[in-house]
């Protein structure tokens, strides 16, 4: 029999065999962990590729389809020149005749010419006769002298403008006077604003230039009237230093230069970041939202309403998001309650302000009622946004009006001028200054800028026992009203947050005070002083 070997050389043999299996089995199990991560790897990467070749096929079948549709539409865009030409030209040659008859009629002294007219019947008559003719001149002088018939006029013009040979140039014609650029003389242009004048004819031409086959896609504007269009639009950019730029520029201007571009059809994609400039500087608008949305920025709308309400604008920027169907990301009701909250506190800051007349500050805090309660009759939010106490506080703030409206007695004893049939003004009369005071802030609309609304129309006459060197649009004196009055806050009833205060007594009636002569210009009450 052999000899057993030693344990000791039998583990100095098999330790180098063992070492060499550990290394063998490491490297094994390295390798399958590699082989399992790149097989996972392909498999997303060919996931990857086959969701985007699905995508891709949907791309190309989506336009393919579009492609198509467009085809079809220029096929038959194309197909129905012929008839919208034919429709056209039979017009024209209606309307030549009809211009003909009017011109005979107007020698024969039949046609009024544009003349006095009692009804909407001879409104639109008028207008027809001045448009057959293309007299472009008469139909501006007849339109601007009509501002109280506005409704008449902007539902009479389209229908005018139909029988008219060239309604297009005839419009350009007529609004030449004041746009692109104001011709007429600097005193005339404080006096009459006639913007609202180019916005109504510019707003009926656009039905009237519509294919009569295809609709608004297509529209009836030769390219010679297309292209001076477009040379009026860069005419009046080009202006924009002279009108105290973007930033300053009159809204009327900027209301006219938009609807030029949408009735002609020449919006540019380059201006679109001056057109978003234009239209939150004048965001107050009422056709602003819908002007916004015609020039191409549906796609900005989102941040155009938050600059909005940055700029604490929330009521401009309600009917910005009702216009675009935005209201689940900006609901109205909470900008709607920030916008009293931003009214309150400036109501509180001018009330603070012993230098602010009281009825300043109650005129500002009723226009800011007024604006919420139409908003949310106009859009339906009376289930999230109760009006009940927003109306009881209006209703306080007019009855409060009323009762200050009302004549202080006028003393037995009065001094008397020879010029006047009346008691002499109060002696601080000839300082009181009446100058035209904006409205609240947070409510910018025609009705409360000085070009669009009388002062003396929107108060009645105040009684004759008032006195004042200008013309007050207020029917009575703020001297009257006495400093403890004018200093004391405004108190407002509790509606959802708006307001937490108590609502104080009705103030005392104001002291009467016995005229004296005015004071001015060294001692000297010579000059005649303005009183009603």
């Amino acid at each position: 029999m052999g000899s057993v070997s030693d344990p000791g050389e039998l583990t100095e043999l098999a330790q180098p065999s063992f070492e060499e299996f550990q290394k063998q089995t490491s490297l094994m199990t390295s390798c399958t962990l590699l082989w399992k991560e790149l097989s996972d790897h392909f498999t997303t990467l060919e996931e990857n590729l086959m969701k985007k070749s699905e995508a891709l096929k949907e791309m190309i079948g989506a336009l393919d389809s579009q492609t198509q549709s467009s085809l079809e539409s220029l096929k038959r865009r194309e197909a129905t020149i012929e008839r919208s030409v034919e429709i056209v030209a039979g017009k024209v040659g209606e309307r030549a005749r009809a211009a003909l008859e009017s011109l005979e009629k107007a020698r024969d002294g039949g046609d009024n010419g544009g003349g006095e007219v009692d009804d909407e019947e001879g409104l639109l008559s008028a207008l027809k006769s001045l448009c057959l003719k293309m007299d472009a001149r008469g139909f501006w002088s007849f339109v601007t002298a009509r501002k109280k018939e506005l409704e008449g006029l902007r539902s009479q013009i389209p229908a005018a403008l139909v029988d008219c040979v060239d309604p297009a140039m005839l419009v350009l014609e007529a609004i030449s006077e004041v746009f692109p650029v104001d011709k007429r003389g600097s005193g005339e242009k404080m006096t009459n604003d006639f913007g609202w004048a180019c916005v109504v004819i510019l707003e009926s031409l656009a039905p009237v230039m519509v294919d009569p086959v295809i609709g608004k896609t297509r529209l009836l504007v030769t390219p010679s009237v297309k292209e001076k269009a477009k040379e009026i639009a860069e005419t009046w950019k080009a202006s924009l230093e002279e009108r105290g730029r973007v930033e300053n520029v009159k809204t009327p201007d900027v209301h006219t230069f938009l609807q030029h571009l949408v009735t002609f059809g020449i919006v540019k994609s380059e201006d679109l970041g001056l057109y978003r400039k234009l239209v939150v500087g004048s965001a107050w608008r009422k056709q602003m939202p819908k002007l916004a949305v015609l020039v191409g920025l549906g796609d900005q709308m989102p941040d155009m309403i938050e600059e909005l309400i940055s700029r604490g604008q929330q009521l401009d920027a309600v009917h910005f998001t009702y216009e675009v169907g935005l209201v689940d990301k900006f609901p109205p009701v909470p900008l709607l309650k920030a916008y009293l909250r931003d009214a309150k506190k400036t109501v509180a800051e001018d009330s603070s302000n012993t230098g602010r007349a009281s009825h300043l500050v109650a005129r500002k805090e009723q226009s800011a009622l007024k604006a919420v309660l139409k908003c949310i009759e106009e859009y339906k939010l009376e289930e999230e946004f109760p009006p009940e106490n927003l109306k009881k506080r209006l209703e306080q703030l007019e009855k409060t009006k009323t009762e200050k409206r009302k004549p202080a007695a006028v003393p037995a004893n009065k001094r008397t001028r020879a010029s006047y049939n009346g008691p002499m003004p109060p002696a601080k009369a000839g300082r009181i200054t009446n100058a035209y005071v904006s409205s609240f802030p947070f409510i910018r609309s025609p009705s409360h800028s000085p070009q669009y609304a009388s002062p003396a129309a929107a108060y009645p006459s105040p009684p004759t026992t008032v006195y004042s060197n200008r013309s007050p649009p207020y029917p009575y004196s703020p001297e009257l009203i006495p400093a403890s009055y004018q200093a004391s806050p405004i108190g407002y009833p509790a509606y959802n947050g708006y307001c937490n205060g108590p609502v104080p007594a009705p103030a005392p009636a104001p002291p009467v005070y016995h005229p004296h002569y005015p004071q001015q210009h060294h001692q000297h009450a010579h000059h005649q002083q303005a009183y009603y």
